[in-house]
């Protein structure tokens, strides 16, 4: 059984695809400062984008920190991407997640 810790790191660690069984269909995804993103579809969809645009990108966690607790986990990271054509940046971020019923029933980024 996979644990909500779990599901949560792999969230925040780009492996999209491991969690999709355990989003729940009327998930809300909350980019803090942007958009709001409602249902599974739209959540996977943008996570198959995202995952698509580091196809060419070397990931690096500098900072991989996560605090569980009951019905919500908090994953803090820092990561240093690479691209291809040498650039890179550093992007601090946290994300929590809430589950409802072992399912991922909101996100906030």
């Amino acid at each position: 059984m996979t644990t909500p810790q779990q599901i949560a790191e792999a969230f925040s660690g780009h492996r999209f695809s491991d969690t999709y069984d355990h989003l729940a269909a009327d998930i809300q995804w909350v980019l803090i400062g942007g958009e709001t993103i409602q249902g599974r579809d739209q959540v996977i969809q943008t996570c198959e984008q995202t995952a698509a645009e580091l196809t060419d990108t070397t990931t690096e966690f500098l900072r991989f920190l996560t605090i569980a607790g009951t019905g919500a986990v908090a994953v803090d990271t820092v990561a240093r991407y690479a691209g291809a054509d040498g650039t890179t940046s550093v992007v601090s971020s946290c994300d929590i997640y809430e589950f409802n019923k072992g399912a991922v029933a909101a996100i906030t980024s």
